[in-house]
């Protein structure tokens, strides 16, 4: 029996710099993942999107790793997010469960699929948990915007919010490669069966869907709050106008009753 342990550390890791500084066998790698084998049925997968898998380590190997390509890990996260799934070889025949799967034969690329759709599972899982703080956020605004009858965010506010959102969907956007079902599926009946398997057993093409639909609400929302700030400006510079104009009104009266 193998478990996978996968892990969301940061927002990316620099795979050059990683590459660099641990020297294991490299069993394949290209600009958005490293697979390293270390040993026998030993593995190690690294994804720029931040996610780092292990197979068949120990805690303190997978500590020990994880300590290494820290300096790597940009905008590391306090709480790391992490999933297991088992694997059995061996089997009968192909069987997935909940989590765990069993394959009938040892074979590094069917493992090497295995992790890469468990680190896809733990990235959703952060890009879940991401959409749902933005979500959260605009809930409150739109709730004081019914209670006051304004809303409650400045100009620049505003600007960063909408930065804050545009981030998180180009970043999506950078990694929907994810989803795709890699090159040596194409043409492997055996690794295209358990990818589609292990696609429907994470949920991932749903979760992403949810995760899509939350930012579609929220950049409603951002329409409509720039709408409401661009009206406010509006007001304020119209009033600024009346005012300017009613002062030199003002003044010009004053002027006649001076001259008299």
């Amino acid at each position: 029996m193998f478990k996978v342990f996968a892990f969301q550390i940061s927002d990316s890791i620099d795979l050059k710099s990683c590459k660099s500084a641990f020297t294991a066998t490299l069993y394949f790698s290209d600009n958005d993942e490293l697979f390293y084998e270390i040993s026998a049925n030993k593995f190690i997968y690294v994804f720029k999107y931040g996610v780092v898998c292990f197979l068949n380590h120990t805690e303190v190997e997978m500590s020990g790793f994880l300590q290494l390509i820290s300096p790597f890990s940009r905008n590391p996260l306090k709480e790391r997010l992490h999933e297991e799934f088992e694997i059995e070889t061996e089997a009968p025949k192909m069987h997935l469960g909940f989590n765990k799967v069993s394959i009938p034969e040892h074979d590094t690329e069917m493992l090497r699929l295995i992790m890469m759709h468990v680190s896809q599972s733990v990235a959703l899982d952060h890009f879940e948990n991401l959409t749902n703080k933005l979500l959260e956020e605009t809930n409150s605004h739109t709730q004081v915007l019914e209670i006051k009858g304004k809303l409650d965010l400045s100009g620049p506010s505003l600007k960063r919010y909408i930065g804050k959102t545009l981030n998180l969907k180009n970043r999506i956007a950078e990694n929907l490669y994810i989803f795709d079902s890699p090159e040596e599926t194409w043409e492997d009946e055996r690794l295209s069966k358990l990818d589609l398997g292990l696609k429907k057993t994470f949920d991932l093409q749903s979760r992403f869907r949810t995760i899509e639909e939350g930012l579609a609400i929220v950049k409603e929302n951002l329409e409509l709050f720039k709408d409401l700030l661009q009206y406010r400006q509006s007001m304020f510079l119209e009033w600024i106008i009346i005012i300017l104009i009613a002062v030199e009104v003002l003044n010009l009266f004053v002027e006649k009753l001076m001259a008299r």
